[in-house]
């Protein structure tokens, strides 16, 4: 199956379909730090480009993709964010209008968690919809699906001349039994039982165990302030050898591996891996869209014999 990745970001969406076998034959995003780092690790081209430029839908066509899979730009549906949507949340409805035009068997759409409180989602379903697509849609925690993280993200998987919820039962049933912790997945790579990780607001807990889920990973890292107050919840006090976590650490939260390449200045880079698509997340949605192609295979194979 030939993938186009579209507001592809450093390509955590591309590294988890390539994990199950997908052939991305191509990316595009308008984020020139994001574009050097998909660079330095993938071997398909990605083209800088504003997907809103007129010619967009026309290269992404010439890609002629099977699947395409994308999450635009989603800080206007952030909860840390306005509650107004401004020009950036367009995008959700330019997602659709290129995969209506391109018309691959598939699409694949991430998003952050509370896009259904807004009112582009229900245009880009209806758009889909209207262009053939059947819907699967689902929050899923990234924690249930191989990360160590817990991070609720909306998925909307489409496939042309199918029903309505064509995915649901696979999507849902092949979730892990419980939410992976960071030693699960680490070990004890990271040398230190607790760790801070930023919160949105002293509001909230900052001090987090390797025995549970990270908290979201989000797109800015600070270090611990000297003032810090205990938070009643926090897993340690900062006394006991609590630290913030390094740049790398945090794309290993994300499921980046080892060997993923992160060049850039620090606060680009801690941007662009707090917007990716965990690749652990990206890899599961490959597996289920798999499993639904091999399943229906099989059933045609029986119904021949």
């Amino acid at each position: 199956m030939r993938a186009v990745d579209i507001f592809s970001g450093c390509g955590g969406m591309s590294l988890g379909f390539e994990q199950v076998g997908v052939d991305v034959v191509a990316a595009f995003d308008n984020w020139k730090p994001a574009v050097e780092i998909y660079k330095a690790n993938f071997k398909h081209p990605i083209l800088q480009k504003d997907l809103c430029d007129e010619d967009s839908i026309q290269l992404i066509a010439d890609k002629q993709p099977d699947i395409i899979i994308g999450g635009p730009p989603c800080q206007d549906y952030s909860i840390a964010g306005k509650r107004q949507i401004g020009e950036r949340a367009n995008l959700t409805i330019r997602f659709a209008e290129i995969a209506t035009c391109v018309k691959p068997q598939w699409v694949v759409f991430e998003n952050v968690y509370n896009i259904e409180r807004f009112g582009t989602l229900p245009v880009m379903r209806n758009k889909l919809k209207a262009a053939g697509y059947g819907l699967s849609e689902r929050v899923i925690d990234a924690s249930l699906c191989g990360a160590p993280q817990a991070r609720k993200r909306f998925i909307l998987v489409g496939h042309m001349n199918d029903s309505d919820g064509f995915l649901d039962e696979i999507l849902d049933s092949n979730l892990a039994d419980h939410h992976m912790t960071v030693r699960e997945y680490l070990g004890d790579k990271l040398h230190t039982q607790y760790y801070y990780m930023h919160p949105r607001s002293y509001a909230r807990r900052a001090v987090f165990s390797i025995d549970e889920p990270a908290a979201t990973i989000r797109g800015i890292n600070r270090p611990i302030p000297s003032n810090y107050k205990r938070h009643p919840s926090d897993a340690a006090a900062i006394e006991d050898g609590v630290r913030a976590l390094t740049t790398k650490e945090r794309s290993y939260l994300q499921t980046f591996p080892d060997a993923f390449k992160l060049p850039g200045a620090k606060t680009n880079v801690e941007l662009a891996i707090g917007n990716a698509v965990p690749p652990a997340l990206a890899k599961y949605i490959a597996k289920c869209i798999e499993k639904y192609i091999n399943n229906k295979e099989d059933s045609a194979g029986d119904e021949n014999e």
